[in-house]
Parts: structure tokens; C-alpha cells; sequence
């Protein structure tokens, strides 16, 4: 009965003497199934986390690893090393090879979200299409810029001379594919053309054919009838190299 007594309060001993570590529940990780894509969840998340590059002005980076199809078949594989696709942009949803390099001979992707936070506008009231944005009607706050494919406006000062393509709901998220330059030149105004060639200029009036913004091409006809192709300038001039 001693004996007895003595064993069980020597197993008691050793379980209360394990680091906290051993008694805690595992971590769940949404990385690709142990039992054919070995590679935890955390190896993943390393390896990107090293691929990426600095982003100015991020304030945090979030990496979720997803699970692989678990409709493959794989081999046993005793090391699965991580690697990236030709083409693969680490910024928003994408994916993520993993290779087993000792084991077996497969190749599968990993899904990935690449989730990068910064200050960005977020529209106070519903902006209508074509009408300039102002500070009144945007809030800076800390956004998810990865949920525009090009990214999100940080500052008034990079949408100036800009206007939202379509009308932006209030509590959006104004992203820059969301906004456009604001036309110099209109389809239908009555431009200056302003002609340069080696050795002569010339100035006339002429009619735009299409709208464009600052620096960008546009068609033009002169007040002769003929067409050409010029800059789009404030002031609906329009230059013409000759």
C-alpha cells in the first residue's frame, strides 16, 4: 500500500515538474495537413514575412496561412520547404508553393492573405462621380491597404486633381484605382493648339475630339479640318510637335 502510495505521488511530482509549455493545449495553425504537406503554419508565415519587402509607412503586417486542397493524395514527407511561384505578389490573397525535399517528389500551393495596415482615407458621406474629393469629406484612420489591388489613398495630397470614377458609399475604403485625374481638356472644348516644330511655332484654335488629364494624349481637329494628335495642358491647351 506504501509502495503504491509512493508511485503515485512520484507520477504527481513529475507532471507538476513539466514546463508550462507541455500542459498547454497545441496551438491550431490553418497550414497545410501534417500528414501529407508537412510544414507548420509558422514556417510558412516565416518565409514570407522574409520574401516581403519593407512597406513605408505600414504600421503592422498580418500573415494567414490557409489550408492546402485536402483532396490531394500526397507521399509521406519527412522536410516540406516553403518557396515562391514565378509571379507571385505577396499582397493580399495568393499562394504559396511548398516542396517536399525529403520524402517523397510533390510540389502543391498553400493559400496565403498577405494583410498590410497604414493610415488611409475613408470617405465621411457618399462621394459623387467626377466631383473633386475634400478634407472635409475623408477621415484618416489605420486601414487594410491590401484590400485595393493598387492600393489606398494615404493623403489628400495623393488624389488632388483626382475624382472618384463611380460614386463611393460612405465608410469606404477610397482605394486609387477608385479615382481618376480630373480632365484638362474635355471632349467638344475649344482648345489652343500650341504647334512646335524645328525652327517655327505656331498657335490656332482647335476642338478636342476626347477628354484627357494633364500630360496625357488627345486627339484634336484643327479649324481646317485636319487631325492630330497633341498633350493635353491646363488651360485647354493642347501641344503639338511637328
Amino acid at each position: 500500500m506504501q509502495r503504491w502510495l509512493l508511485t503515485i505521488l512520484l507520477c504527481v511530482g513529475s507532471a507538476l515538474a513539466l514546463p508550462a509549455t507541455a500542459l498547454a493545449p497545441p496551438v491550431q495553425s490553418s497550414a497545410a495537413s501534417d500528414s501529407g504537406a508537412s510544414g507548420s503554419a509558422d514556417s510558412i508565415r516565416r518565409f514570407v514575412a522574409a520574401q516581403m519587402a519593407p512597406v513605408d509607412g505600414a504600421t503592422r503586417v498580418q500573415i494567414v496561412v490557409g489550408q492546402a486542397d485536402p483532396r490531394l493524395q500526397l507521399a509521406p514527407c519527412e522536410r516540406a520547404e516553403p518557396f515562391l511561384r514565378t509571379g507571385v505578389r505577396l499582397w493580399g490573397k495568393t499562394f504559396v508553393g511548398l516542396h517536399c525535399a525529403a520524402g517523397a517528389e510533390w510540389s502543391i500551393s498553400v493559400p496565403v492573405e498577405v494583410r498590410i495596415y497604414g493610415p488611409g482615407l475613408r470617405a465621411l458621406r457618399e462621394l459623387p462621380a467626377g466631383q473633386p474629393i475634400g478634407k472635409a469629406d475623408v477621415a484618416v484612420e489605420e486601414v487594410e491597404w491590401t484590400r485595393e489591388p493598387q492600393g489606398v489613398a494615404v493623403s489628400l495630397a495623393q488624389i488632388d486633381g483626382r475624382v472618384p470614377v463611380r460614386p463611393i458609399e460612405a465608410g469606404r475604403i477610397i482605394g486609387l484605382a477608385a479615382v481618376r485625374e480630373l480632365p484638362v481638356v474635355t471632349q467638344g472644348d475649344a482648345v489652343k493648339l500650341v504647334g512646335v516644330g524645328q525652327g517655327f511655332s505656331i498657335v490656332t484654335d482647335a476642338v478636342a475630339l476626347g477628354s484627357a488629364a494633364q500630360g496625357q494624349p488627345v486627339r484634336i481637329r484643327t479649324d481646317a479640318g485636319r487631325m492630330l494628335t497633341g498633350t493635353a495642358r491646363t488651360g485647354r491647351v493642347v501641344e503639338v510637335v511637328f
